[in-house]
């Protein structure tokens, strides 16, 4: 995946993705990982009670669509722990392999990083990373996905999870993500466990409503 942008609020190489719970690996990130997702015991209103995964998901996107954050991951069981947004220009200087190639040639216009860390009331969290990288036209944008969604192309790197989020050991593994287009833009979000158990359905769903989420 080429952007490690993404749900966020809030992504690598290819096919994005959310994986292992990192912060216990990490010396003494356990306990860090505690101390930054402070917060995440009960509280989630679970706002589709009784709907389908797929139901959830859809009406998540909706919901981001409309700017509407914290109805958004309600969608999905979570709430919002920590957010991080910031706005850039140098897309190169954050980027790696043939996406950075690609960039060099064909500069950006702008680039927007958001890091979200949501959890669902229990334990278990997630980190969220969206990227949104612009052009100056819509055909720029659409050869930048191209090399983005091949597998090992680089990537635009997204916010630092541990000194934004103050949560060590997570790193975005590409393994679930969403990228699509958004004007003369394209926005890649990614997720994946910070602590505790996210399964891979939910993950990929959080993916896809974060990329719709806003990152300013």
């Amino acid at each position: 995946m080429a952007v490690a942008a993404a749900a966020a609020v809030l992504a690598g190489g290819g096919a994005a993705g959310i994986g292992a719970l990192g912060g216990a690996s990490a010396p003494g990130g356990a306990g860090a990982a505690a101390e930054a997702l402070a917060g995440n015991t009960g509280g989630v209103v679970d706002s589709l009670p009784g709907r389908s995964l797929k139901v959830r998901r859809a009406e998540g996107r909706e919901s981001a669509k409309r700017g509407r954050t914290d109805e958004a991951l309600s969608r999905l069981r979570f709430k919002q722990l920590k957010r991080k947004a910031e706005r850039e220009l140098n897309c190169v200087a954050s980027a790696s392999g043939r996406v950075r190639e690609f960039l060099i040639k064909t500069p950006c216009t702008s680039m927007e990083r958001m890091l979200l860390a949501v959890g669902d009331g229990q334990g278990s969290a997630a980190v969220v990373s969206v990227v949104r990288v612009g052009f100056k036209t819509k055909k720029d944008a659409e050869a930048f996905k191209r090399v983005e969604d091949v597998h090992g192309s680089g990537d635009v790197r997204p916010l630092d999870i541990a000194a934004v989020l103050g949560v060590a050991g997570v790193k975005m593994t590409g393994l679930h993500y969403h990228a699509r287009p958004d004007k003369n833009a394209i926005v890649v979000a990614e997720a994946d466990t910070a602590r505790g158990r996210v399964d891979r359905e939910t993950l990929e769903a959080l993916a896809d409503v974060g990329s719709y989420l806003p990152t300013s």
